[in-house]
């Protein structure tokens, strides 16, 4: 009798497993469908492989989502760029939960980040907050890349491009790759930019953002990142408080800050105008755009019904607010009002994927530990936990989320 309940038990379990093969709910097929043969051959055409690792960066004000890859060199070239279909709240980071920002900074994405079953389509999570977040007493959760095109608090892009997103990520994971790193920048690094936006209030945050943007810029490598008294820092083997940089490599970023430091004095000197730009609810690719600014329509395969981006919002560019390079200036119009936002919800800093580091005397925590390290057996079983090999749904994956809005929002 025993025995018959053993077998009967194995085979239950073995059903449900085809199952789970077969059929692990509407993403399954999604997130298994293969990168386009057009992309494929652009990779061949750059030297690059699709189980080569990846570097993915955003840019909110340009609305630009880019992949970058590993080519035959063991350099990190441009993939492809993407424009992206939504984006709320403002340039800037995200401060708290309910806030309808998108975050900026530099995070860690795992294959238990990858979520087949979105709701979105197809997403990962950003693991917002990182440490460095934490540090700073920010709070917010299910932060995503995610399709639908519509957003309160992600960066959203159309279905095709997230399932060709996903793929591409999928593939480097598959490729031995145990993490990718995400870079949000509100805008691109440019002189031009930086003088532009040199009152706005984050801008020591943005500079430290710059720092790494640098780094990569010049290394063509991901840069090991950690904090250290609430700032990031940035290293190619370590990146702990006090750290040494290759002489090479410091040279060499410490030219580049020179010439950018340059250029935007330059700029200001000849009468480059600083402003801050204030948008009704974040923005979008001109791409977009139909005749005369209007926001084109499009169908959506997905789960995900209704709109939460404010569609309202697109109806007008961003407003310049000019910086006067005056302190008592500069504070008055640091009191202008932006948008209101949905109010925050009292909700605990969710578990990030990082640890900040405990003390200035310590070492900084990499917040992208073993980043291209070869797979090995517990890296297989988190590819299977975030339905990378079996399609399955991750562990703890999200369901249609309430943070960030009174409507569903993230993967």
């Amino acid at each position: 009798m025993l025995k018959l309940v053993i077998r009967t038990t194995l085979f239950a379990a073995a059903a449900l497993a085809l199952a789970a093969c077969q059929d692990g709910g509407p993403g399954s097929a999604r997130a298994r469908a293969p990168i386009p043969p057009k992309t494929v051959a652009l990779m061949q055409e750059k030297g690059m492989s699709p189980a080569a690792p990846i570097l993915i960066r955003s840019y909110k004000k340009e609305a630009e989502l880019e992949i970058w890859k590993r080519d035959g060199k063991g350099e990190y070239a441009l993939l492809k760029t993407y424009p992206i279909c939504r984006w709320s709240g403002q340039l800037g980071p995200k401060i708290r939960e309910g806030d309808r920002q998108a975050p900026e900074g530099f995070y860690t994405i795992t294959p238990t980040q990858m979520n087949p079953n979105s709701s979105f389509y197809l997403s990962f999570d950003t693991g917002f907050p990182n440490a460095y977040d934490r540090a700073h007493g920010r709070t917010g959760r299910y932060l995503m890349v995610h399709g639908a095109c519509s957003s309160a608090g992600c960066f959203s892009m159309t279905d095709a491009q997230i399932a060709e997103i996903y793929a591409i990520g999928r593939e480097a994971f598959a490729g031995g790759q145990r993490a990718f790193q995400f870079q949000s920048y509100p805008f691109r690094m440019t002189p031009q930019n930086l003088a532009r936006y040199r009152n706005d209030p984050n801008i020591e945050f943005w500079r430290n953002l710059k720092e790494g943007s640098d780094y990569f810029e010049v290394t063509k490598q991901i840069p090991v990142v950690g904090v250290c008294n609430k700032r990031y820092v940035f290293g190619s083997r370590s990146a702990s408080c006090g750290a040494t940089e290759q002489p090479a490599i410091a040279q060499a970023l410490a030219q580049k800050r020179a010439s950018d430091d340059q250029k935007v004095a330059e700029l200001v000197a000849t009468g480059a105008k600083a402003v801050r730009l204030v948008y009704q609810d974040g923005g979008q690719h001109p791409s977009f755009r139909g005749e005369g600014g209007s926001v084109l329509s499009f169908t959506r395969s997905t789960r995900f019904s209704g709109d939460i981006s404010r569609p309202e919002a697109l109806a007008s560019a961003p407003q310049e607010i000019e910086m006067p390079d005056s302190a008592p200036a500069r504070a008055a119009v640091a009191m202008t009002p932006r948008p209101a936002a949905t109010p925050a919800n009292a909700d605990p800093v969710a578990t990030g994927s990082v640890t900040a580091a405990g003390s200035a005397a310590a070492s900084a925590q990499p917040l992208n530990p073993a980043a291209e390290a070869p797979s090995t057996s517990g890296f297989s079983k988190a590819l299977s936990l975030g339905g990378i090999l079996s399609g399955g749904k991750p562990a703890q994956a999200d369901a249609v989320k309430a943070a960030e809005g009174p409507a569903p929002s993230g993967g």
